[in-house]
């Protein structure tokens, strides 16, 4: 028996999962937990980690620490995304981690980070064609499937904190500036020449704003369970309908609508203007939800891992 932490450092938040993975290669959940910690904060043209949110960060890690040091066989698996891979003072910013915390983090590129999303949805989920999109604060990943493998997969630097921040979307809505925020990112997909080979195809939606999203529609539609969203799906028409009703609104009426975290209600916007235009721009009808992204990734190729293993000793 192996108690198996993942710790995933975001650009908006810090998560970790614990799972005990069994001999024969099943495995139970432990624990999650989740911090607000906003690392890619103010960055700046010179992609700087400021100190409010790096003191955050520790602060968090810290908290988790105290959950994962009573563990029994522990093994970790720790990775930062967008936010530290762009950061220009990341050697000093991963050096305190591990001084202060303990925590050796791995920066994956881009690239890692999209193919893991790949096996956490391809494992819980049937996609045999469409097209994944996982939006975090600083980055979104893109993957194109065929025929049940990657064909193509990228990650593009906007994310619901850098948009919110650089178009000004996180109070009143402005149309100019919403304006300015679609063409940006429609030049951005624009570039990925491969991206209309997933014309018409159904999009898989990973990350927090995509995520509350559904949480909107399953609030509205009074479902009991509003986080049971793993393979919740919603057709284009009821997406456009909510990003309308949420841009009407500023931060404070944002904050009062069921299902948005007041945590995002500032970076929401900017957070869904991806998917939206992902969704028009292949003319999907229709989006699905998934829960399994990076983080159960990287647990399910842990899994294949110690089956190998035990084959290897027996």
């Amino acid at each position: 028996m192996e108690n198996f932490a993942v710790i995933d450092l975001g650009s908006n938040s810090v998560r970790m999962t614990v799972s005990r993975i069994n001999e024969d290669g099943t495995y139970d959940n432990v624990t999650q937990m989740k911090e607000y910690v906003r690392l890619s904060e103010n960055m700046g043209p010179e992609k700087i980690l400021q100190p409010d949110a790096i003191e955050r960060t520790l602060t968090a890690l810290r908290s988790f620490k105290e959950v994962y040091s009573k563990l029994e066989n522990l093994k970790m698996k720790a990775v930062a995304t967008a936010a530290v891979r762009q950061a220009t003072n990341q050697k000093e910013f991963l050096k305190k981690v591990k001084s202060e915390i303990g925590i050796k983090l791995e920066v994956i590129s881009g690239a890692q980070e999209a193919y893991y999303d790949y096996v956490g949805v391809s494992e819980t989920l049937p996609a045999t064609n469409g097209v994944i999109i996982d939006t975090g604060g600083a980055s979104a990943e893109i993957i194109l499937i065929q025929n049940g493998k990657v064909a193509n997969l990228i990650s593009i630097p906007i994310g619901s904190v850098t948009l919110s921040s650089k178009f000004n979307l996180g109070d009143k809505i402005l149309p100019e500036q919403l304006f300015k925020a679609v063409i940006f990112v429609n030049e951005i997909f624009q570039s990925v020449w491969w991206l209309k080979n997933g014309l018409n195809l159904p999009i898989i939606g990973l990350g927090g704003s995509n995520r509350t999203l559904a949480k909107i529609n399953r609030r509205r539609n009074n479902f009991l369970d509003i986080d049971d969203i793993h393979g919740y799906q919603l057709s284009d028409t009821q997406v456009n309908d909510t990003f309308e009703d949420i841009v009407s609104h500023d931060l404070d009426g944002r904050k009062q609508v069921p299902g948005i975290s007041k945590d995002r209600a500032d970076i929401i916007v900017g957070g869904l203007i991806p998917v939206i235009f992902l969704m028009n721009y292949l003319d999907s009808d229709r989006i699905t939800f998934s829960t399994s992204g990076l983080r159960e990734g990287i647990l399910f190729e842990r899994l294949h891992d110690v089956l190998k293993e035990n084959v290897a000793t027996k």
